[in-house]
């Protein structure tokens, strides 16, 4: 069974930056394209970025030039580097595949905050 564990969350100020990182177990990334979602509280999750197996992006509109996504399949690791973040960004953040979704894992919380 797949395991998703995310890390890196935190509180920050207007502006600052943080870096997540997905990794699994009972699985590999590299033939896959990975997501980072989100979900703020109330709302619905929704994607933020993903990346092909060949590490080409995607990004939401709201995050273009601030978020970078990246992998590293030999690590069998994604990482979403966060800048310039804003109070908007303030939710939980889960990675998963793009598509066929694995179960999800627990997130990890990102407020930001002043």
């Amino acid at each position: 069974q797949v395991q998703l564990v995310e890390s890196g969350g935190g509180l920050v100020q207007p502006g600052g930056s943080l870096t997540l990182s997905c990794t699994a177990s009972g699985t590999s990334f590299c033939v896959r394209p990975m997501a980072w979602y989100r979900q703020a509280q109330d709302d619905e999750r929704e994607l933020v970025a993903t990346i092909t197996v060949g590490s080409t992006p995607y990004y939401k509109n709201a995050v273009k030039g601030r978020f970078t996504i990246s992998r590293d399949n030999a690590k069998n690791t994604v990482t979403l580097q966060m800048n310039s973040l804003q109070p908007a960004d303030t939710a939980v953040y889960y990675c998963n595949k793009v598509s066929k979704l694995w179960t999800w894992g627990k997130g990890t919380q990102v407020t930001v905050s002043s």
